[in-house]
């Protein structure tokens, strides 16, 4: 596999984000880099995709794959195959598409990604 490379060097901030997006409980901050998207997701206690996010994409579940790293909260996923993980503060993770997921606890939970970026949480 080539090694990734950029060009420019280049910094941005997720508090002026080059893109917000709000469903409900759920902040969105995007920045693009060297041609790579890349998100901070918040989402606050309570919060659960099929009660959020599904509101403005649609789907019966997250069709959206994941990579990234979680810095504060807790989230728990759960596959449509029945398959189920918790994510804390300091894992790393993958979610491939097909799932539900939710905060646990009363603390808001904060994630940086790689993949999912571009197109999550985009109304359809």
């Amino acid at each position: 596999m080539p090694a990734v490379t950029v060009k420019d060097l280049e910094s941005k901030s997720f508090d002026e984000p080059d893109e917000k997006r709000r469903p409900p409980m759920t902040q969105v901050d995007v920045v693009t880099l060297g041609g790579t998207t890349l998100g901070r997701f918040t989402f606050e206690p309570g919060w659960r995709w099929s009660e959020t996010v599904k509101t403005v994409v649609h789907t019966d579940s997250c069709q959206i794959s994941h990579l990234g790293v979680c810095v504060a909260g807790t989230l728990t996923v759960e596959l449509v195959d029945g398959g189920r993980m918790t994510i804390h503060a300091g894992d790393a993770y993958s979610i491939p598409a097909g799932h539900d997921a939710w905060v646990e606890g009363s603390g808001t939970y904060v994630c940086y990604e790689v993949m999912s970026a571009a197109e999550y949480a985009k109304p359809e």
